[in-house]
């Protein structure tokens, strides 16, 4: 039966009881009091679960928000180690007497790669945009070269990459930027709100 319709039967008992002429009217109030309060205390240990509930599901929630925070980077560190064995074998290759610089290159290339691959599976690409304009959000102008190859405001050489975190910058590229040919000692700037 719903809580309603038990009600409703408990209420009835003492609506006929109004009627039954051998119970006093204080003993049929005092039923309804007692039904009344059996269905308080049945409603206060339900709003005391659901409370209980909310309180555990919120501790539950933070302690896993805080593992996600504390572990978010475990899978990038398992993947870097990997990067630093390939590393540290090759400076053992190195400390050898009879090394392959051949060979050395060949490893240091490898490791590169695999670096590489390990920052792009991760989203952290490289920024490196030797032959084209200077973007001064991405981009910082170490020094301005004449060019007659390039148009003015050209990026000429790349001396440092930069680095993006999915398509946020995390490190701007350091470059060398045209200025056009040297004509009558003047020096055009670098327009840096393109």
């Amino acid at each position: 039966m719903t809580d309603e319709s038990t009600l409703s039967e408990e209420t009835g008992q003492a609506d006929a009881g109004e009627n039954d002429p051998g119970v006093e009217p204080h003993q049929r109030l005092a039923a309804e009091v007692e039904a009344l309060k059996a269905k308080a205390d049945e409603n206060w240990e339900k709003a005391v679960r659901a409370a209980a509930e909310v309180d555990n599901l919120r501790k539950r929630h933070a302690r896993e928000l805080e593992n996600a925070h504390k572990f978010s980077l475990e899978g990038f560190a398992k993947d870097l180690l990997q990067v630093r064995d390939g590393l540290e074998l090759g400076v053992h290759a190195a400390q050898d007497e009879n090394a392959d610089v051949h060979k050395l290159r060949e490893g240091s290339e490898l490791t590169l790669k695999l670096l590489t691959d390990v920052m792009s599976k991760y989203g952290i690409e490289p920024v490196d945009p030797e032959g084209q304009p200077f973007d001064p959000e991405k981009h910082q102008a170490m020094a301005m070269q004449p060019s007659d190859i390039v148009p003015p405001n050209t990026v000429l050489d790349v001396v440092q990459k930069g680095y993006e975190l999915n398509h946020r910058l995390i490190r701007p590229a350091m470059v060398m930027v045209s200025q056009g040919p040297a004509a009558g000692g003047q020096q055009p700037e670098i327009d840096e709100t393109a």
